[in-house]
This record gives C-alpha cells, structure tokens and sequence, in this order.
C-alpha cells in the first residue's frame, strides 16, 4: 500500500502519540488505509458523472486542490497591501474560515459522525483511543491539504511582499484555524448528542449544518461593517465588546501585535485568543472523544414509532393549485420529500437563506451612502430579482435523493406522461419554498419603500414563475428524486449562466417598463400571457416517461 509523506512525517512524532495512550503503529495503519481511500473519493467541488468515468476518479483529489488553489487567487490583494493588518487579515481569515466550515460541513460530517468504524475496527483488539486519535488526524490533515492548496498563492505572495515573519505568522494562524475549525465543529455534534437521539438528533444535525452553512455565508460580510471606510489609505475601526466574538478578528490581531507592534488592550485581547483558544478548543475535543464515540451510538437508535399523517396543508394545496389528480398525487409527494430529505434541505436550504439576506445586503450598502429617504424614492427594489438565484439550485437538486433507489416505482405509474410529474413537483417548489421567502422578502420590500412597489413585486414574481419554466426547459432535470447525490451533475454549471442572463432580461425589461406611463400594467398583462403559453407549451404537451433504470 502508497506509504504517504504525511504519515513519514507522522513518524517523526511517534513518541508523543504513544505518551498520549495511542497505539501508533495500528493508528498509522488505519490512516494509512483512509487516506487511500480519499484518493478515490470524490469531493463535492469535483462531483459530476464521474461515476461513470473510473479511471478519472484516482486524481479528483489532486483536481480539487489545484480547483482550490485557483481560487485561492481572490485572497492575494489583501496579502499585497502593507499598513492596517487588522482590518485586511480579519477580512481574509472570515473568507478562509467560511471556505473551510463549508466544506469539513459538506465533505466530512459524514466522517465525523461515521459509526462503521466502531463496529469493525473496534472488533478487533484496538482501543478507542488509537481510532479516535485516527480519525481526528484524518481530517486534520486534509484540511490543511485544502487550507494549503486555498492558501497557497497567498503564502507565496506575502513571503515575497511582506517577509518572512508575516509569512511565519500566517503559517502559524492557519494551522491553528484548522485545530480551531475542526474541534468546533465536533465539540457542536457533542452538546448535540448528549441531549438529543435517533431520528430527532438527525434532524438537528442537519439543522445545525444547514444554519452554519447560512451563517457563514454571510456572517464573514459581518467583517466589512466593522470598519469606517473614509477612503482606502483611512480606515478607521472603532473597538467593541462583541467583537472579540468574532474568530477572524482573533487572527487579524496578531499581525497588528506583532507587525505594527500595536499593544492596545483590544489587539492584545484578539492576539491572545487567536493562540488560547484553538489549542484548548482540540485538547477538550481529545478529551472527550471517548464521550463522543459512545454518544455516536444514538445515531443509530430509532424510536420506531411511525407517525402516520393525516390530511396535511399540502393536500389542500394541491387541491388548489393542480388540475388533474396526477399533479395532485406528485405535488405532495414532492412537498413529503423535501420536506424529509436531509441532504436536498443541506443543499437547498443555504442558498435560499443567501437569496433572501442578498437584495438586503445591497439595500444595507445603499441606506449607509445615501439615508433612508433616497433609499425609499430609488429603485433599489430590483433587488429582489436576486431571490431568483436560488431557481437553478433547486432545480439542479430536486433529481437527486438518498432513497433514489425507490424510484422504480416509476415504471408501476398507470400513465407515461411525465409532464403531470414534473408540473405537480415544480407547483409543490414553487409553493413550498419559493413563496413562503418571496412573501417574507416583499414585506421587508414593502416597508422600506413604504408601499409604493406593490404593482412591481407582483411582476416580479410573475417573472420569476416564468424563469422557473425556462430552466426546467433548458436543465433538462431527471425524474424527481430518482438518482443517487453522489452523481448530481455539476457538469451543467455552464448552463447556469445563460439562466442568470435570462433572468437578467427579464429584470431589463420590467426596469424600462416602469419607466413608461401604464408601463407596468401593460407588462403584468404580457407577463401573464408568457406564464400561460410557456407553462402550457413546456408540460402540458405529452413528455414520455421513459422506464426507470436502477443504475446500481
């Protein structure tokens, strides 16, 4: 088996491990076996149909470190710049951070929480120890292959531009951002799985990584407010209780106490959180990982008590909004299954918390220059065409289940037009998800702009309900929840831009539109017509339902 240049550097620290009760010659052996198996894994930047390609799967890992390393590019200027430390480090450890949690959240939760482990290696004679210390260094390590690979022409850069002791200094905080990262993040799964089980623990896992996901989304905008930009040679930051909250600003600290020698009782705060806070956070998670193997159990404890449903919300609904009993029959089962699958609400969830913070954001931006009344009179309620954003990704998601084996019951349907499925589905979407947040959107919408918009949010949903009908056209979705996540297609991320540029087309017209007398209600008119014609044109013309295929 491939003998890894980590685990040669591992040996080095032999000693330690052994002084810690850790049986190392079987521990490097299981990391040996799991870092070999990474190479096979795909991770979630690389998914495509790869499945079907095997001789390309071996190097994925290598692919995504170089994607990554690419996109490391966007943290470079604020590395190339000398003077207030604070503000452009903190901005850059909120971007890494962000980066990070969301990919240990959609890459390694499963690992964290894996369960197979403790049944087949603690079956023989291995301790607890020697597997959780295997474990927690498996995932250390490749965060740091990541965090290396995101950070690389950062490091590189800032050695040149700014010498060799920021370049120390930034070593030494990523490192300690990965400890700090990686021991959150189990020591959250722990309060979790002490108090909750079965079922009830999964739903809250998911939960907690879908609000994690949401709150690092935009949570690292957080950092830009803390500053009072006069212009960029002036920025002024204002020192406040709170923001010794915040992680990012911890490490931003340090290179103003080191680089500027700033002793001030804030930066020494933030310096001396930025070292105490990691190195304690991952010696309390070594610690308590006997605790956390023996709670893991829960996961597999299931009440077995099934609650049976009666008439819920959705099957008025349906009642409402289909018109042949098919579309009935899949709007609710569509509204059942985004309702129970955990990994379509991890993925979906964060993007519609993005779509409804975004048009505020640039709202927020707009109030600081200009004040409320400008803001009130402008048109900066076009914003809210970016609650659009979200349509591709439910779509692109919506084919995709972790029961994706149960969709043979496709072929027992006493009908082959799929045109009933996908309508009902795309109904229970628009319904469940995109209504609920669009509402909750144009009332914050409505309140600002003190109730003059009424008639352009109406054409704006009409628009987005016309989008929604164009990319179901141009994405060409698979049958509902009948393929496995492991191979959603991220090959059709190209098509994700002539989808934006329609919407943008869209937004044109209605913006020129509300420049003309009667405009708007000439453009409501035309709207309805094109929602009509298109919904009518795309679904109701018979779309063959192909046999269903277990490709497993």
């Amino acid at each position: 088996m491939k003998d890894f240049r980590i685990l040669i550097l591992l040996d080095k620290f032999k000693a330690v491990f052994e002084r810690f009760g850790v049986d190392y010659s079987i521990m490097r052996r299981i990391l040996q076996v799991k870092l070999a198996m990474d190479e096979r894994r795909v991770p979630t930047v690389m998914k495509d149909n790869s499945s079907k390609k095997k001789s390309d799967q071996s190097n994925s890992i290598a692919k995504s470190l170089l994607f990554y390393g690419v996109l490391g590019i966007m943290l470079v200027p604020f590395v190339f710049s000398k003077g207030n430390y604070l503000f452009q480090m903190s901005f850059l450890f909120g971007i890494l951070m962000f980066m990070m949690m969301t990919i240990l959240i959609s890459d390694f939760s499963s690992v964290l929480l894996d369960l197979k482990d403790k049944d087949i290696i603690l079956s023989r004679p291995v301790n607890g120890k020697t597997l959780s210390m295997a474990k927690t260094l498996h995932i250390t390590i490749y965060m740091f292959y990541i965090t290396f690979s995101f950070t690389g022409p950062s490091l590189l850069i800032s050695l040149y531009r700014q010498g060799f002791l920021f370049f120390m200094v930034f070593l030494s905080e990523i490192i300690l951002m990965d400890l700090l990262i990686v021991a959150l993040t189990a020591l959250l799964y722990l309060l979790i799985l002490k108090f909750f089980d079965g079922e009830k623990l999964k739903d809250i896992i998911n939960y907690v990584q879908i609000i994690l996901s949401i709150a690092l989304s935009i949570g690292y905008q957080l950092i830009g407010r803390l500053f009072d930009f006069r212009d960029m040679m002036n920025i002024n930051f204002v020192p406040r209780w709170w923001q010794s909250l915040i992680p990012s600003m911890w490490f931003g600290g340090l290179f103003e106490l080191i680089l500027n020698n700033n002793y001030s009782s804030h930066i020494m705060l933030f310096s001396a959180l930025a070292l105490i806070i990691p190195v304690l956070s991952i010696i309390l998670y070594i610690k308590l990982t006997s605790t956390f193997e023996r709670n893991l159990q829960k996961l597999n404890d299931s009440s077995g008590n099934v609650k049976v449903r009666g008439k819920g919300f959705n099957y008025y609904l349906s009642g409402i909004f289909c018109r042949t009993k098919e579309e009935k029959t899949f709007f609710r089962f569509a509204a059942d299954m985004m309702r129970s699958e955990r990994n379509f609400k991890l993925k979906v969830y964060p993007s519609l918390g993005l779509s409804l913070i975004l048009p505020l954001v640039f709202l927020l931006t707009k109030f600081k220059n200009a004040g409320c009344e400008s803001l009130a009179q402008g048109k900066m309620y076009f914003n809210i065409y970016f609650v659009a954003l979200i349509v591709p990704t439910i779509l692109m998601t919506i084919g995709y289940s972790d029961k994706y084996k149960g969709a043979w019951i496709y072929n027992m349907l006493p009908f082959d037009d799929a045109g009933y499925i996908y309508k009902g589905t795309l109904k229970a979407v628009i319904i469940n998800l995109l209504v609920p947040l669009y509402i909750f959107e144009s009332i914050i919408f409505m309140i600002i702009f003190k109730g003059r918009i009424a008639i352009d949010l109406i054409i704006v949903f009409l628009n987005i309900i016309l989008f929604i009908a164009i990319c179901f056209k141009i994405l060409k979705m698979p049958l509902p929840f009948s393929e496995a996540f492991g191979v959603v297609n991220q090959s059709q991320g190209l098509i994700i831009i002539p989808l934006f540029i329609a919407i943008s087309v869209l937004a044109a017209v209605h913006y020129f539109a509300a420049g003309i007398s009667y405009g708007r209600y000439i453009y409501i008119l035309l709207s309805v017509i094109a929602n009509l014609y298109i919904w009518k044109k795309f679904f109701d013309r018979k779309t063959i339902l192909l046999p269903y295929e277990d490709e497993a």
